[in-house]
């Protein structure tokens, strides 16, 4: 059998750089490609958080209604990602340095630290630092 993995997700934006903004600046994201290619007039935007090697986020500009009606709820009000961190007391102080929307208060659960926040758009994430 192979071996497989999820190299990035699609995260559908409105516009390429306030969302680069958004996860560079204040989620401290870092930017793994930001290619344009004119003949197809397309951008090709993938970034990671910081220190990972795992799963990428390719963000996707909304090209038709159907695109622009999922921006900030791609999955129908659920969480949508989970970023896991090892220094959570750090990460939960700079979301709220920047503002950012806390969807529900840090607390301590049986699986670790944990609080709900959105993205520009309203995406649900979860900012959780796991036992081990």
């Amino acid at each position: 059998m192979s071996n497989q993995r999820i190299a990035q997700l699609a995260l559908v934006v409105k516009d390429y750089d306030d969302a680069l903004n958004f996860y560079t600046k204040k989620l401290n994201f870092e930017i793994v490609e930001d290619t344009f290619f004119p003949k197809k007039n397309k951008r090709w935007v993938i970034i990671k958080p910081p220190g990972s090697h795992g799963c990428n986020l390719l963000l996707a500009k909304a090209k038709n209604k159907e695109q622009e009606a999922a921006i900030g709820n791609q999955t129908g009000g659920r969480v949508f990602l989970f970023l896991h961190t090892d220094n959570f007391d750090e990460d939960y102080a700079n979301l709220k340095k920047h503002n950012i929307e806390i969807a529900r208060e840090a607390s301590i659960e049986d699986f670790g630290k944990v609080c709900l926040f959105k993205d520009l758009y309203g995406n649900i994430w979860d900012l959780i630092e796991p036992i081990n």
